[in-house]
């Protein structure tokens, strides 16, 4: 069985960087590395297909799982291991180096803590927020061989977060959480879903500079998510949706808590808006 489990990790890992894009090579061999099956549970398993809902497997083939799908760990509320493909994206635009230090938002079972474990190395740290309780004792016994990665019941936005090189949030929220920005040490990334309850968004990244209140941020690609469990602003859920539907997310290029707000916005928020300008400008 773990040979079976290996060869199809292998093919599972190239296609989902290929078609994720991802360019790191690190980034397939930690999918190539660790075994999903954990994670998952035990088979038969409910396969999401985003718009149209769950299938399940026939068996507990191991196969159905390797593949570039969301599974899910309760198809009741919605809460699924992400798609491989969006993953391997997003954790390529975050370039993690060995040694560095990230938190993640969300973890569910720890399937891609286990992955961002592999990234950072046995010199770096991997600190896993999972307010979820019974999910984040799953997420404690599977990540168990791993012991750079530490996994905390309870929000990952609370005061006093650990200083950290790079956050990775798999909850999506309509504005950056203030913890998070303060936890991000210069030259810092944040990487986030940012949309509004039951809408779909995008994949937020925002570097942290040296110095001053301009950061540059792109939008790395489209997303949707399970949202946060904290405050939702409501109607900066709307709007968002609608500059979505504006299709011009790949404009935006610096995030800003300075003021005034001018011509560049592209989004404001509380506190906060998303410009079109370099943020050398």
């Amino acid at each position: 069985m773990e040979d079976r489990s290996s060869n199809l990790r292998e093919f599972f890992a190239r296609y989902a960087t290929a078609q994720g894009r991802a360019r790191d090579p690190k980034i397939e061999k930690a999918f190539a590395t660790v075994r999903r099956e954990p994670f998952a549970g035990p088979g038969p398993w409910s396969i999401n297909i985003p718009g149209i809902g769950y299938i399940k497997t026939p068996n507990d083939d191991l196969a159905f799982i390797y593949q570039d799908t969301l599974i899910a760990l309760d198809a009741a509320r919605g809460i699924n291991i992400g798609q491989p493909s969006g993953h391997a994206r997003w954790l390529d635009a975050l370039g993690l180096q060995e040694g560095e230090a990230v938190l993640q938002v969300g973890v569910g079972t720890g399937y891609y803590t286990s992955i961002l474990a592999h990234l950072v190395g046995v010199a770096g740290q991997v600190h896993a927020f999972e307010i979820d309780e019974p999910l984040a004792a799953q997420a404690k016994e599977n990540l168990k061989p791993l012991p750079q990665a530490s996994v905390q019941a309870r929000s990952g936005i609370a005061d006093g977060l650990p200083k950290v090189d790079a956050i990775y949030v798999c909850a999506s929220i309509t504005q950056p959480s203030w913890t998070w920005l303060d936890a991000l040490r210069p030259n810092g990334r944040l990487v986030f879903p940012l949309h509004g309850v039951g809408a779909f968004g995008g994949m937020l990244m925002i570097r942290r500079p040296e110095r001053g209140l301009v950061w540059p941020a792109h939008f790395i690609s489209p997303a949707g998510f399970m949202p946060c469990t904290a405050p939702q602003n409501d109607e900066a859920g709307r709007r968002l949706t609608a500059a979505f539907a504006g299709g011009d997310a790949k404009t935006v290029r610096s995030f800003r808590v300075d003021g005034p707000i001018d011509d560049t916005c592209w989004f404001a928020g509380d506190g906060w808006w998303l410009s079109t300008a370099d943020p050398e400008a």
